[in-house]
């Protein structure tokens, strides 16, 4: 029998110099099932209008899936998954009606009752575990500095100062189909999202922690930094 879990959460943009802001974050209770959770993160690009409205299309793409998700017959990754396919051809028919070229990262983590957590990224949004305050893995960004990391050309630290730091090898909205990684973690121990991106325009991040425990266990408690 599932022990449960407990989930706490916090979240924060800073949009710096710039007049608006494209970036969105939303955490979905389910709206027929107690312990299901669906968080979901979207950095939209393509102007003061078009960034947002892709960011937009993500949220409303997600939410619309999230409820009618059934956690007893559905398969969780099939379901990120169609929240990646679906956003980026909403995206792509936006950009036809708008005239303009809306793009979006995703990043998401989607939690069943039983206490598996399911997690999906494209584009430089980007999922992290912990276990604890121990760091255990992030997922790996769909950009020209990671293509660079990967071949060994830069490092982590040179990558984050990169001049082409800003250019993505895939996204929603592209012409091409974008790339998405799906992940399953069963193991005990703290799960948090994050997307974090910094620039001289300013930061948005959110984190959430995923804890299993006991009736009797306190309150999980974000990582340290």
């Amino acid at each position: 029998m599932s022990s449960g879990y407990r989930l706490s959460a916090s979240t924060g943009i800073h949009k710096g110099d710039r007049e608006y802001q494209q970036d969105q974050v939303s955490l979905f209770k389910h709206p027929r099932v107690n312990g299901c959770i669906l968080a979901i993160v979207a950095d939209g690009m393509g102007g003061r209008s078009g960034g947002r409205k892709a960011s937009d299309q993500v949220m409303l793409t997600a939410k619309q899936l999230f409820e009618r998700y059934d956690p007893a017959t559905d398969d969780a990754a099939v379901t990120l998954r169609q929240v990646v396919e679906e956003a980026h051809i909403v995206i792509k028919l936006t950009a036809i009606s708008s005239e303009e070229e809306p793009h979006s990262t995703l990043a998401a983590f989607l939690i069943n009752p039983g206490g598996d957590c399911h997690w999906a990224h494209t584009g430089d949004s980007r999922v992290y575990q912990f276990h604890g305050n121990r760091f255990v893995k992030r997922t790996m960004d769909h950009s020209y500095v990671q293509a660079l990391i990967n071949r060994g050309e830069i490092t982590e630290e040179q990558a984050a100062t990169h001049p082409q730091s800003n250019i993505l090898m895939g996204c929603l909205g592209t012409d091409n189909d974008p790339p998405s990684i799906f992940t399953l973690s069963r193991s005990s121990g703290l799960v948090m999202y994050s997307w974090r991106a910094a620039t001289e325009f300013g930061t948005t991040s959110t984190m959430a922690n995923w804890a299993p425990c006991s009736p009797h266990s306190p309150p999980a408690r974000l990582p340290s930094f």
